[in-house]
């Protein structure tokens, strides 16, 4: 049984219990875990609290700090395997995901150890000969950082690897489904020579384990993944002690696709930007906006690859995509089609659950595309968070922009077409966090990573002046796009 690393120590909790962990897949036992009551999640802010104010870690240059990074990226890089295949029995995905995963996330550490100890401020002018004034940069403090169940180590990482570089302390709260890679992550830190208390792991329910980390004045920043109404509590609740709150909370992403795209690329990235890891992703390319000429032609082949996507486990190799996380998520997943067809929209392939005899005890769903969608319909504002892709239709430029920026959050979308300059303006009229054009799902860390609207605020943590009142957006731009077959042909 797994524990809770709390002060440099496991320890099993003091006022929670013990959650079971089965895999998606098959339903099969993966471990049985300890999870965190209120007051053990205390005792973790305590100790990072402790770390903070009296431990080395936040008066260590900050190039040490970053070789520290260094050395997590070797070490999760030497164990690569085990983390992989961790990740693939808690979430379900494929074991190439998780693997492709590993390496995005030894980039992501490997990126903030390079950039560690590479700023020392700044000397800004006075206009006085008899003063000094210098822009510095110091730890915030002690840092909650709560991460989603979809993609549970690299959502750590994005976190874990900035809090450290900047000299914080920290209490990881990973999703109650999928705390397995926490804990191997918990382990490696140790080994590559963090002190005590930097560090604390508590597992558990949000509603159980979670309330101190927004509650409690001890804690200075709280980094949320998930969904809205969680967010929304959480920066609530925070307001109460002014603390800062990073927010990433999903989106219903537009991929806006023109008729001189180049077809057979659109088709192959439209289907991997919503099918991918079951459409679990938060950047999920879920809705197509496609000029109204191509319609017929692009959504004909998208149904046909669609139809022969084969689901499997994270260990079946002919396997193309894998489960939904749990029997509650199927179920939402069902209740959003249904609600889909009861407004109007027209079943193209998919919307039911597998009938294979191999695939009856994990939580599958059928890849899903809803044609002849329109605003009126709740499909096209609400996330599924899973495999169902709604086709919306445009006749103009204009028109195009307004479906795409026609939801309430703002996360990422994309636009294929081979005329550059309306690739240009499009992707700069989009109100998106990151547009990707002639491309899907690409990722460096580098550009960060946040949104507009309803999908938070990472970007905008404890800015002031200029910052405060503007918007960040990420264009990535695919000068030479081609298709991935990722799916079937």
């Amino acid at each position: 049984m797994e524990a809770l690393w709390i002060g440099g120590e496991w320890r099993a909790a003091r006022d929670g219990g013990l959650r079971e962990i089965h895999c998606p897949a098959d339903g099969s036992l993966v471990a049985t875990v300890s999870e965190a009551g209120p007051d053990d999640t205390a005792d973790a802010i305590a100790a990072a609290r402790e770390a903070f104010d009296a431990g080395p870690w936040p008066a260590t240059v900050e190039a040490e700090r970053a070789a520290l990074l260094g050395r997590v990226a070797e070490l999760i890089e030497r164990d690569a395997a085990d983390y992989a295949r961790a990740e693939s029995l808690d979430t379900g995905k494929r074991l190439v995901e998780s693997e492709y995963d590993m390496a995005d996330i030894a980039n992501c550490l490997r990126y903030y150890a390079g950039i560690g100890g590479t700023e020392a401020g700044r000397v800004v002018e006075t206009g006085r000969a008899d003063a000094i004034s210098r822009i510095v940069h110091e730890p915030v403090g002690v840092c909650a950082l709560i991460t989603p169940w979809n993609y549970p180590l690299l959502q750590t990482a994005w976190k874990v690897a900035p809090c450290l570089l900047a000299g914080n302390t920290f209490v990881l709260k990973p999703s109650e489904l999928t705390p397995s890679t926490a804990i191997l992550l918990m382990k490696t830190l140790a080994e590559a020579g963090l002190p005590s208390g930097v560090a604390n792991l508590v597992l558990g329910a949000g509603p159980v384990a979670g309330p101190p980390l927004s509650e409690d004045p001890r804690v200075d920043l709280v980094s949320f993944t998930g969904g809205v109404a969680s967010g929304s509590a959480i920066a609530s609740v925070a307001a109460r002690t002014v603390k800062r709150v990073a927010l990433e909370l999903g989106g219903k992403n537009p991929n806006v696709v023109f008729a001189d795209a180049d077809f057979e690329t659109a088709v192959d990235f439209a289907l991997t930007a919503v099918f991918l890891h079951s459409g679990q992703v938060c950047s999920a390319g879920a809705r197509l906006v496609v000029e109204e000429s191509l319609h017929d032609q692009f959504v004909a082949e998208l149904v046909e690859r669609a139809r022969a996507i084969r689901l499997g486990g994270p260990f079946d190799e002919a396997a193309q995509a894998g489960p939904l996380i749990s029997a509650a998520h199927r179920d939402k997943v069902e209740a959003y089609v249904k609600q889909a067809l009861a407004d109007g929209a027209v079943l193209r392939c998919g919307g039911e659950r597998p009938a294979d005899p191999g695939l009856v005890d994990g939580f599958y769903y059928r890849p899903t595309i809803l044609d002849r969608c329109t605003s009126a319909m709740a499909c096209v504002h609400e996330e599924s968070f899973g495999p169902v892709l709604t086709v919306e239709t445009f006749t103009t430029e204009d028109e195009a922009v307004s479906i795409a920026n026609d939801t309430d959050y703002g996360l990422a979308g994309g636009v294929f077409t081979g005329n550059a300059g309306r690739a240009q303006r499009v992707a700069g009229r989009m109100r998106h966090g990151t547009v990707w054009i002639n491309d899907f799902h690409p990722y460096v860390p580098q550009a960060e990573w946040g949104g507009m609207k309803r999908s938070g605020n990472g970007r905008e943590l404890g800015l002031q002046g200029l910052d405060e009142y503007r918007e960040t957006k990420h264009i990535w731009h695919n000068i030479d796009p081609k298709p991935q077959y990722w799916f079937p042909r």
